[in-house]
């Protein structure tokens, strides 16, 4: 089987799962490929532990899962996205494998001892982050690399999967080596799922298309968020928690907890590789980033590395650790410096993303996988500069099965930063009204608990009890205070469910949280529009997740990887083809179709990084496509860009809105004010 068909333009993640296997999936391809898509970008498929719901836990690499419809059923698939012009890309997971018994490499001693990374000592395995039943694997060595990745290369060789995404490369000993493998083994189109710091670049050693696309997600919510907003939200933050920190606190204190506790037998078995170390914990707490790449066996150490290490010193790392890791400092055996570069990445993962982000509430959009909460906003300059130097097949998401929010619920997030004054008075209202639903004896909900409510809340708005209740569960254990996933306070945990559920039908909240709600809906639609449009045209390949194309109000999962009703969207996607105008349910699908139509009729402008940043004012994003493209959208309420552009050389001519049909004519020295319209965004094309 090949396919030479599917130039990569615009990907569909599909959740498969026990709702959607390789048949389900082949009935999409029809509505996805008339979408405007030019990949399915598939959740792991290889056989995983019985009932799997994500397909991260894996079993058995070598074989395609029985309960998707096996290699038969892919390669059905396959052959049907090939017919409609498409290809496919396949998420896999070479870190780690569950360690079930019906893994035979888990199974048989021998295989054990040769496939998984466990310590002699202890006889524990290393983990992936925290969860004891998936063993990490030994991928350096060859012959394991060659039966983990060996259907996965075979598959690509065929021409079945046109590129991989690999998962979470930095728990891997090597990663750029293990890539250059996947190269060398006829995989040319790969993402990684790496993720990066805010001004942390990929590293450019790595034979990659790009990550996976969170640096994209978090910074354009960053551009949209008013930086006037940011001293009244943290005066609000702080006056009702009692809390003055800058998040920065809150992560190096969580990391700490994490290396102190939960971590506890990764860090035993680094101090039996060097007894001597000093403030062990302390250290693996201090990067500001996952990891670094310092290979042992060839004393190759980057500047990149050098720099983290040095700024890590500043916070905690001592300076003894940082010599060992740079090779500067042969105190403590390679092996040390490997174990400790793998296990910062779940230090950092498990202490941030998943305890701090759920300690500070100050502007929950911020708290996003990759992001910095304590980064209040980017400035055009900033924005403009990633999107120059990104790699043109980069993935661009706003939404993925990992993200706490859905990119539309983050949108609505963003916009309190435009109403913050009336949000910081109403929630101050709020704290009052609703005291009697507090449970005093308990002290639920904490002040912090009740800001992620009324954030919850507006983001997600509506919101049933059951979706509610789930959601609070899940953030309470996360956030490791008042509750958590060892020994649940059960008790504490029901007072704050009472509480939110209560808030539903409670008068004198709903009195004025109806009329925020509608202003926050209203508002986060115009931001999730905005930026929707930016991520499908700027450099990168644009990444739909499953059902996104239509608005998608999700929490973190299980809530974001709900069944999609399928026949609504394409029932509503045959309707605009058939003519029929958008309205404000279908106005996200519409602007997706028109973009992909525009990407997949119009390629070359998008072919490569060929972008120029258009001046435009301070509250107005605006760039070209090479010289048949433009676009712009409004960043602030309000804006309209009547203030005149700087438009490149070479615009004159006639140009159509491919969002709203007007036509323009732009003359040599033209400004496009007053193209930006009511709604605040242009997508336009040259017609002559």
């Amino acid at each position: 089987m090949s396919n030479d068909r599917a130039p990569f333009r615009a990907t569909y993640r599909l959740q498969l799962g026990t709702d959607l296997d390789f048949a389900k999936a082949r009935e999409l391809i029809p509505y996805i490929a008339d979408l405007g898509a030019s990949h399915l970008y598939l959740s792991p498929s290889f056989q995983a532990r019985p009932g799997s719901t994500h397909g991260y836990d894996v079993i058995d690499p070598g074989r395609v899962s029985d309960d998707l419809g096996g290699e038969a059923g892919l390669r059905a698939l396959a052959e049907t996205a090939h017919e409609h012009g498409m290809g496919i890309i396949l998420d896999v997971v070479p870190n780690h494998m569950a360690t079930d018994d019906g893994n035979r490499f888990w199974a048989d001693p021998a295989l054990r001892e040769q496939f998984f990374d466990v310590d002699p000592v202890s006889g524990r395995h290393r983990r992936f982050f925290d969860v004891d039943e998936l063993a990490g694997v030994k991928m350096e060595d060859p012959e394991v690399f060659a039966a983990v990745s060996g259907l996965a290369l075979r598959l690509v060789q065929e021409g079945v999967i046109d590129g991989l995404r690999v998962d979470h490369p930095d728990g891997l000993t090597n990663p750029v080596q293990y890539l250059r493998r996947l190269r060398d083994g006829g995989a040319e189109h790969v993402w990684v799922e790496k993720i990066l710091d805010p001004g942390e670049e990929l590293r450019a050693d790595w034979p990659v298309s790009g990550t996976v696309g969170y640096e994209f997600a978090n910074d354009v919510a960053a551009l949209f968020v008013d930086p006037a907003a940011e001293a009244p939200l943290t005066e609000l933050y702080a006056s009702l928690t009692g809390d003055a920190r800058p998040f920065a606190d809150y992560a190096a204190e969580a990391k700490l907890e994490q290396a102190t506790t939960t971590f506890t037998p990764e860090v035993e078995r680094l101090r039996r590789l060097w007894p001597e170390v000093p403030d062990l914990e302390a250290a693996l707490a201090s990067l500001s980033i996952y990891r670094t790449y310092v290979e042992p066996d060839t004393a190759h150490v980057e500047a990149a590395d050098r720099e983290a290490l040095a700024e890590a010193e500043r916070h905690g790392l001592p300076a003894a650790i940082r010599r060992v890791i740079t090779l500067d400092d042969a105190s403590a055996p390679a092996e040390f410096v490997l174990r400790f570069q793998q296990t910062t990445p779940p230090v950092m993962a498990k202490g941030v993303e998943d305890t701090a982000f759920y300690r500070y509430a100050r502007l929950l959009a911020l708290n996003e996988v990759g992001g910095d909460p304590g980064r209040f906003g980017i400035d055009l300059d900033t924005f403009h500069a990633g999107n120059m130097k990104r790699l043109p097949d980069n993935l661009l998401v706003s939404s993925t099965h990992d993200t706490k929010r859905t990119g539309d619920v983050r949108a609505r997030l963003v916009a309190l930063s435009w109403m913050a004054d009336e949000w910081a008075g109403a929630v101050r209202s709020w704290f009052e009204v609703n005291a009697p639903l507090r449970d005093e004896k308990l002290g639920a909900p904490t002040p912090v608990e009740e800001l992620l409510i009324y954030q919850t809340l507006a983001g997600a708005w509506p919101i049933d009890a059951e979706r509610l209740e789930a959601y609070l569960e899940k953030a309470l254990r996360e956030a490791k205070l008042s509750s958590n996933w060892i020994d649940p306070d059960l008790e504490h945990e029901a007072a704050v469910k009472r509480f939110a559920v209560d808030l539903l039908d409670h008068g004198p909240f709903r009195y004025g949280f109806d009329v925020i709600a509608s202003r926050v809906a209203e508002v986060g639609a115009r931001v999730a529009l905005a930026q929707t449009l930016i991520k499908l045209t700027v450099p990168g390949m644009p990444d739909t997740y499953q059902g996104d194309e239509l608005w998608k109000l999700a929490l973190v999962d299980p809530d974001n990887r709900r069944p999609v009703d399928w026949p609504a969207h394409a029932e509503a996607l045959q309707a605009l083809r058939d003519g029929a105008p958008p309205t404000g349910e279908t106005a996200k699908l519409h602007l997706t179709a028109a973009a992909l139509d525009l990407r997949r009729r119009r390629p070359e402008p998008f072919a490569t990084n060929n972008y120029v940043a258009v001046p435009a004012g301070d509250d107005v994003l605006a760039f070209a496509r090479g010289t048949d493209v433009l676009v712009a959208v409004a960043i602030r309420d309000g804006a309209t860009g009547v203030g005149g552009w700087e438009l490149p050389a070479g615009i004159a001519g006639r140009w159509r809105d491919v969002l709203g049909g007007e036509e323009y004519e732009l003359p040599d020295g033209a400004t496009l004010a007053g193209v930006l319209g009511p709604e605040g965004r242009a997508l336009l094309e040259r017609v002559g």
